[in-house]
């Protein structure tokens, strides 16, 4: 585990060290700016990188260091992402356009695309739009990850489903990641959503808190209101295991979460039945030997010709799952993408990053997080509560936001 943590250190600190050199290099030093501004705007974006270096240490041991300094943090860091995507960019067509205009001046086919007189002013323009169109992006982003979660609404047929669970309603919310920049107020209003849809049954797939429970329990109070006649449920995410998990699952159960740790429920309606099996995170052998996830497990003694639905919170936990021909799996992890590059990341291992897929018979769907985890920004993606209706015919309808 140690080792685990070195490394960890050690690829934080070559890629904001990276981040600071090509920054400073490619956007700074190519400034018509006075030396001055340009050590000053160094200085301004080592402090930056710094202090959300030092954010992300002190966190994990001084959970008190107060929301204005953690939202300063992220959202600086969601700018430089930005920033240093934008640059990437740029300058990937910059050499393309150089190589364009050298093989035109050698056939002589064609007068330069950055001749002298273009090429300055379209690298300073070039400049500008970076900071100019990141800052706008950043600012939509929060905007969009602050706004409340939208109501995405699936219609799952499944075959041999009994009849009195047609149109059985499942609510899944996950990655809520209360801590950092959400606070009891986002979990209220998530508290308050999932009571106006009136689940059967509520799935909480994971990553409810970064942080202790010493430290959040008050802020993750009000998920203890949640209620559904037939019951609601929880898995461990990876979060969990960075924040404790043994006291985060005894706290779940506090709240009344029935915890699924590689085991399942039979859910009772009108005298038929269904399975609920759940796994604890795929990462969680590596942390605790006891919380290694095993699917095969958490379905042992269920009837082979039950329905059966998991709840799982990443998406990789499918490879293992496939064996066992589940008819719904319900996973979280990926936020879906949340922005770029950083989507780009996230289906590293992971078969699906966002939405309902069918695979080989079995609906794999991966939501896009009810919440968010480090830069409170969003692109492309919204944070999401989903409702699951199970029918016996339909195919299923699209996702719509609400």
């Amino acid at each position: 585990m140690i080792g685990q943590w070195a490394l960890w250190i050690g690829i934080l600190l070559t890629l904001w060290g990276g981040g600071f050199y090509f920054i400073s290099k490619r956007l700074i030093g190519t400034m018509n700016w006075p030396d001055v501004w340009k050590t000053a705007a160094r200085l301004v974006l080592l402090a930056m990188i710094l202090h959300s270096l030092v954010t992300m240490f002190l966190l994990r041991y001084m959970e008190k260091l107060g929301a204005a300094w953690a939202w300063a943090t992220y959202v600086g860091m969601g700018f430089l992402s930005l920033v240093f995507t934008f640059l990437f960019l740029r300058d990937v067509l910059w050499l393309g356009a150089l190589g364009v205009d050298w093989a035109a001046s050698s056939l002589k086919l064609s007068e330069p695309i950055l001749n002298s007189s273009r090429r300055g002013f379209l690298f300073q323009a070039s400049n500008l739009g970076i900071l100019g169109g990141a800052a706008v992006l950043t600012s939509y982003g929060v905007y969009n990850a602050r706004r409340s979660p939208g109501i995405v609404n699936l219609q799952i047929p499944i075959k041999n489903l009994p009849d009195a669970f047609n149109g059985f309603r499942i609510v899944q919310i996950t990655d809520i990641h209360a801590g950092l920049t959400v606070k009891r107020d986002w979990v209220e209003t998530i508290v308050r959503q999932v009571g106006d849809l009136k689940p059967d049954l509520i799935a909480f797939t994971g990553d409810m808190a970064d942080g202790s429970v010493a430290h959040l329990q008050k802020d993750v109070a009000p998920l203890a209101e949640l209620t559904a006649p037939h019951g609601k449920f929880f898995v461990t995410g990876n979060h969990e295991y960075y924040s404790g998990a043994e006291p985060w699952v005894e706290h779940a159960r506090t709240m009344g979460y029935d915890v699924l740790m590689n085991e399942h429920r039979f859910i009772s309606r009108n005298g038929s039945s269904i399975v609920l099996a759940g796994v604890t995170d795929y990462s969680g052998g590596q942390f605790l030997p006891h919380h290694k996830s095993d699917v095969r497990k958490s379905v042992e003694g269920a009837p082979s010709d039950a329905v059966k639905i998991l709840m799982a919170h990443q998406p990789r936990s499918l490879f293992e799952a496939d064996a066992f021909k589940f008819d719904l799996v319900l996973m979280g992890h990926t936020h879906g993408g949340q922005f770029f590059p950083w989507n780009l990341v996230a289906t590293l291992g992971q078969p699906y990053i966002k939405g309902l897929h069918n695979r080989n018979g079995t609906w794999a769907y991966v939501s896009k997080g009810t919440g968010y985890w480090g830069p409170p920004v969003r692109l492309g993606t919204r944070s999401e509560i989903t409702v699951f209706t199970l029918i016996t015919e339909v195919k299923p309808s699209d996702g719509s936001l609400g």
